[in-house]
């Protein structure tokens, strides 16, 4: 059982917030199995090619895989409350839906229609630049990423790296620990941080470290789906 409280405590002093174990192991594995099943993906990305680092990332096609829609539709509720709430404090007209399927409904109409949750691969060298997930004018401003492969075992280096824009002073930039299995939830543009004149937009930007050895997996969910 996830504690959301906690989950969204935290994603409000930080931007992120870690779930232990969130998918099992068994999970982890029926995904990087799944990397070479060219049927499950609508495209594939060379990020050496576009400049966003070094290694390989593929987008799923719709249907989804049921794990991938489980964790959207079950996720996007509690987010979508904490959402609405950020929109409130930075003055933001914009109200998420209750339900991640209304949610894709906003996003069909703007006629951002290819999904987005993708899954990620990195040998030694690989890397993946500061960047952030927006995909469209329709975006939801949390995702969530999980670590199918071990630190320390199946890979090193290839940490996972956020950094915080801060007024009048350079970027913060925190890495986030994660083991197999785990998942880390984080905004995908800004978060309100409360300063002497009310709140304001503290942006984010995510990447991964260079790999040393091995190979790194991980898989994205993105709520929004992208044009």
């Amino acid at each position: 059982m996830k504690d959301w409280g906690q989950i969204c405590d935290s994603l409000n002093t930080q931007g992120f917030a870690r779930i232990n174990k969130a998918i099992t192991d068994t999970e982890c594995r029926q995904l990087i199995d799944g990397y070479f099943n060219d049927s499950l993906y609508r495209s594939t990305i060379d990020m050496k090619r576009y400049r966003f680092g070094e290694g390989q990332y593929r987008y799923f096609n719709y249907p989804l895989p049921s794990l991938i829609q489980e964790i959207r539709t079950e996720y996007y509720g509690p987010l979508a409350k904490l959402a609405n709430e950020w929109n409130e404090k930075l003055s933001i007209d914009v109200k998420y839906p209750d339900t991640h399927a209304e949610f894709i409904e906003v996003c069909h109409k703007a006629q951002q229609l290819r999904p987005t949750p993708l899954i990620l691969r990195y040998e030694a060298g690989g890397h993946n630049t500061l960047h952030q997930d927006l995909y469209g004018d329709i975006y939801f401003p949390f995702q969530v990423v999980f670590m199918l492969t071990q630190a320390g075992k199946d890979h090193e280096g290839g940490e996972f790296v956020l950094t915080e824009q801060v007024p009048r002073a350079q970027s913060v930039a925190r890495v986030v620990a994660a083991d197999k299995g785990d998942a880390v939830i984080f905004t995908t543009n800004f978060r309100p941080v409360n300063g002497a004149r009310g709140y304001y937009r503290a942006k984010l930007k995510h990447g991964v470290s260079m790999v040393l050895s091995g190979k790194r997996y991980a898989m994205g969910v993105i709520f929004h789906d992208g044009k």
